[in-house]
């Protein structure tokens, strides 16, 4: 389904994709990688550039505009967010788009790794993308789709409603967040300077996708200190802290809890981490599951392995920090189903069928939601994220845009 916006939108996420955006969870700042800010600044100059309003960069890194209502009756303000930053989990830098114009139904090979493989057969949804322009990385990257197509769509939302002044919407907030990928987007000062009634993240899947469900997540530090001595004399010394990691994740389960055995509503503990010398190590977890009781019996294992593992090496010294991330939004849109119910009339206003389902991650909008501001998720298009297969159809980004026009005109409206 061709739109009107799919050379903007290609464009767009070309240019954006090619600034390294990478987060690092290990830095304190905010955000948490200077390069973050190349692209927030570019951003910044670009809605001053169609005539945003009130155009700023808060201290904390997020990038905030006004588009003004044109409409004279009071209707709710909305929000509408996407994040710059990039997973920090595979190569981010010197990231080349390419663009597969008119794909037509096979397999998609990459000029950079010739052995890498882009399948419709091991990928059902791009079997039904025949037609559309598929934009990849060249192989050696991740695209960063994750989430530049949502930045791309917002920034093409908001220069068609400021060009077009007849279209009835209410003041709309434009902004973009860093650190999501971990878990840090969401200031505590950010629902006070945007200000709204409620908000949509720009940060989904497959067409028609509207996201009111997430994982709850912590967090986990696991750091080890061992006694490190000449491994000459080390006999009956030595205590090495690999092998107190080895044995803490040998002790967890691997056959269920774990992010390739898990599926549907099941929940996962993910050591995504592991650092260190023999004198100290430190492993890092991802804790998830879609109810908080289960997420708290994730945690009360983990923890439980660590003292197992103390008790049988007093030597060592284990700590186990554990910290909340984000909490299913849910809990509270359950209660308040409005803001999902304008998506999915959104989404047919503009043709297209949604359909709602659990995500198994999370959003800025899980902290926003949590924190007061109700905030689901729209699909964008984006598929197979964080690795060099990552991939995206222009159209379902102008599906999307088209999305977020009958939006606001229907909040607008109501």
């Amino acid at each position: 389904m061709r739109t009107e916006f799919d050379q903007e939108l290609e464009e767009r996420l070309i240019r954006y994709a090619k600034i390294d955006t990478q987060s690092d969870e290990s830095s304190p700042t905010s955000p948490s990688t200077p390069r973050q800010h190349d692209l927030l600044r570019l951003l910044a100059e670009e809605l001053r550039g169609i005539g945003a309003k009130d155009v700023r960069q808060a201290g904390y890194g997020t990038v905030i505009a006004t588009i003004p209502a044109t409409v004279k009756d009071k209707v709710p303000t909305i929000a509408l967010l996407a994040h710059v930053d990039t997973a920090p989990g595979f190569a981010a830098s010197g990231v080349k788009p390419r663009v597969v114009k008119s794909y037509n139904g096979g397999p998609i090979q990459f000029p950079d790794a010739p052995d890498l493989i882009l399948s419709p057969e091991q990928f059902p949804y791009l079997a039904t993308k025949a037609g559309d322009d598929i934009i990849t990385a060249s192989g050696t990257t991740l695209l960063g789709a994750d989430d530049k197509a949502g930045v791309a769509i917002l920034m093409a939302t908001a220069r068609h409603l400021l060009a077009n002044p007849s279209i009835p919407h209410g003041e709309i907030r434009i902004a973009f967040t860093p650190d999501e990928e971990i878990g840090r987007g969401v200031h505590k000062d950010l629902p006070k300077d945007l200000a709204v009634d409620f908000a949509y993240t720009l940060d989904g899947g497959q067409l028609g996708e509207i996201v009111g469900e997430t994982f709850s997540a912590d967090g986990a530090v696991v750091k080890i200190e061992g006694v490190s001595i000449h491994p000459g004399e080390a006999k009956d010394k030595l205590v090495n802290a690999l092998h107190l990691a080895a044995k803490i994740v040998d002790t967890l389960p691997k056959h269920r809890l774990t992010p390739e055995t898990a599926s549907g509503r099941e929940g996962f503990i993910f050591l995504y981490s592991l650092t260190g010398t023999a004198a100290t190590a430190e492993l890092h977890f991802a804790l998830r599951d879609f109810d908080r009781a289960l997420l708290a019996e994730h945690d009360a294992l983990l923890r439980k392995v660590c003292e197992t593992v103390q008790a049988g090496e007093p030597r060592a010294r284990i700590t186990c920090e554990i910290f909340p991330q984000y909490r299913n939004m849910a809990d509270w849109l359950d209660k308040d189903p409005r803001p999902v119910k304008l998506a999915e009339e959104a989404c047919r206003r503009a043709g297209i069928e949604p359909f709602s389902q659990p995500i198994r991650g999370g959003t800025d909008g899980s902290r926003l939601t949590e924190m007061g501001v109700p905030t689901p998720n729209i699909f964008t298009g984006m598929q197979n994220l964080h690795g060099p297969l990552e991939w995206i159809s222009v159209q379902d980004m102008g599906a999307a845009t088209k999305v977020c026009l009958e939006l606001v005109q229907l909040v607008a409206a109501k």
